[in-house]
């Protein structure tokens, strides 16, 4: 890579830094944010300034002691007193105002990247466009980006930021100093005579500079090791959570050696790259060990002649290599941060990944919002559906759904009825419609899966998702419960525990049509939403559902594969192979 090319990834890398860091302080927090910002880069300036004083007093009060002049030694000691509890103070209230910096931003990130990633179904359609281009494209593991990475980023951030103007802060102050103490350095050469005034301060340029640019040589291929470390950790932990998830699925499979072989598989991964990662930060440490320690005595070194000579005292001796440590040590900071330079460089690059995959979501073609009908109906005028491909899936026009129908949806296997009940429901992103629905359509609507989800907690939070509990009495909660052929959960509303779990399937699907029963909606899509329950236990569950939508003067439309469900149905929309090849099939309506 050319110079060039090389100014112009940093560039690209700059301004997606900037992109991550500018939103925080422009928020709704920024004066808060800019207030402890300014505080610590205060702090940070006080403790340099505190170095200054404590470097000149090395000065006086190691002349003290090579003169044995008591006097000035124990006024020196009271001296030293004051310096270090000032510095004390200081460098307490620069941790904690960091920590509090870190801490604010990272809960204003966390909580920025959760309304995104929850806002607009965001969350799903970053997880299918994912799949669509492979398990590889990102952004994968997102709940390690929120969770993991947004705290990285601040605290390496913030730290290495405030480390960086530490050190040119200190470089400045102490430069002057070091050329000041340091004195010239004559020699001949090819018959002349030369001096190089402030011989010490290039010196540590030099030191410094060669030191830089070993350790870029030897640390980087750091960045790539810790950005596939953080990937290959987050995949170990979604494979053992999926593990638990599905725990009952497995044991009955038994499926315990395969899940073993895949878990050892990607943790395989995390210890294979992890051996990579220590040993180019033993190859990288093996140097900036023996950097660290040849710059404590380089100074004494250099200086030790004009010591010797009488030239300078021990006092000017000490504060000549405190001078020259600290200016050693600002201008080694690309050294001494490398490894954690290339952790915060993969840890950005992924959270801005991360970022860059909502950019494309929100960019892409939004979902057609439904037009208002004036008719109390649901008329799909126009709808087509796509797989994540880009293949043409479904053609649907000129159906609709008015108060009192009961459609069932047929169709081979994998031809697309759920993705229908999707495009239908707005979720899928390979959609183009044209829909017209009645007045008050999206608060009366509900969607049953095969597989429903409940939350971590009590079961009354679980039967009332996402709605609060507290909006329904028990009483309220009991009867649906007991509509669901659940009554023996009614005296359970208040445990707690994982009831995706806990439940058989049958029970978790009638747990999901208690919902319905609860929360009595108007327009009801059922989709295979009764396949785990036993013939009578459907039937039963049909009649009320359509009761409860006839009630409602609403609509009942299912995707089933039972015969029996055929009968609470009176009209069929079939799915039929697309003769015309716009789409792999087309919809068509005829009574059951």
């Amino acid at each position: 890579m050319t110079l060039t090319e090389k100014f112009q990834s940093f560039r690209v890398f700059a301004r997606k830094v900037g992109r991550l860091t500018v939103p925080y302080f422009q928020s709704e927090e920024k004066w808060k944010a800019r207030a402890l910002l300014v505080a610590i880069v205060a702090l940070n300036l006080a403790s340099v300034y505190m170095l200054v004083l404590l470097n000149e007093w090395n000065r006086v009060f190691y002349d003290a002691l090579q003169n044995k002049d008591a006097a000035v030694f124990w006024r020196e000691l009271g001296r030293f007193t004051y310096l270090a509890f000032g510095f004390i103070i200081i460098a307490v209230y620069r941790f904690y105002l960091t920590q509090l910096l870190e801490m604010r931003w990272r809960a204003w990130m966390t909580g920025h990247y959760l309304d995104r990633w929850l806002s607009n179904k965001a969350f799903y359609h970053l997880e299918l466009a994912r799949f669509a281009r492979g398990e590889d494209a990102p952004p994968d593991n997102p709940d390690q980006r929120i969770a993991e990475d947004m705290n990285l980023f601040t605290s390496y951030t913030v730290s290495l930021t405030m480390g960086l103007l530490n050190a040119v802060v200190t470089l400045v102050s102490f430069v002057g100093i070091l050329w000041a103490l340091s004195g010239s350095f004559a020699f001949s050469f090819n018959g002349g005579e030369y001096t190089i005034p402030g011989f010490m301060v290039w010196m540590a340029v030099l030191y410094c500079a060669l030191g830089s640019v070993i350790t870029h040589y030897l640390g980087r291929s750091q960045i790539a090791l810790n950005f596939k470390q953080q990937r290959y950790e987050a995949d170990f932990r979604h494979h053992l959570v999926r593990v638990r998830e599905y725990s009952e699925s497995i044991a009955l499979d038994r499926g315990e050696p395969v899940e073993r072989q895949q878990l050892g598989g990607r943790f395989g991964e995390v210890i294979g790259n992890y051996l990579k990662l220590i040993n180019a930060q033993k190859r990288l440490t093996w140097f900036t060990v023996g950097f660290g320690q040849a710059a404590v005595v380089f100074p004494f070194i250099v200086a030790a002649p004009r010591f010797f000579s009488g030239a300078i005292q021990l006092g000017e001796l000490i504060q000549i290599s405190s001078a020259f440590g600290r200016v050693q040590d600002s201008l080694s900071w690309f050294v001494d941060n490398y490894s954690s330079l290339a952790a915060w460089r993969a840890t950005t690059d992924r959270i801005t990944s991360f970022e860059e995959s909502f950019q494309a979501l929100e960019a892409s073609e939004h979902i057609a919002a439904p037009q208002p009908n004036a008719q109390d109906a649901l008329a799909i005028d126009d709808l087509r559906l796509a797989l994540p491909g880009g293949a043409p899936l479904l053609a649907v026009q000129g159906l609709q759904v008015s108060p009192g129908d009961t459609v069932l949806v047929k169709g081979p296997s994998g031809s697309g009825k759920s993705t229908l009940f999707r495009g239908l429901a707005g979720i899928w992103p390979w959609a183009q419609r044209s829909l017209r629905t009645p007045e008050g359509f999206a608060n009366q609507v509900m969607f049953l899966p095969q597989r429903p989800y409940f939350p971590l907690g009590s079961l009354r939070d679980a039967l009332a998702y996402p709605e609060p509990a507290a909006r329904y009495s028990d009483a309220e909660l009991q009867q649906a419960l007991t509509d669901a052929l659940l009554p023996d959960l009614g005296t359970r509303l208040d445990e707690h525990d994982a009831w995706g779990q806990k439940l058989s399937g049958g029970e978790q699907q009638r747990l999901a049509i208690a919902r319905a029963m609860l929360k009595q909606p108007r327009w009801l899509f059922v989709d295979e939403a009764t396949s785990a329950l036993d013939e009578a236990a459907e039937a039963t569950v049909y009649a009320r559902l359509q009761a409860l939508v006839k009630e409602r003067n609403g609509a009942l439309v299912s995707i089933a594969h039972r015969p029996g469900v055929a009968g609470f149905h009176r009209t069929q929309w079939t799915f039929t192979l697309d003769a015309t090849g716009e789409a792999r099939y087309k919809l068509l309506a005829s009574p059951t």
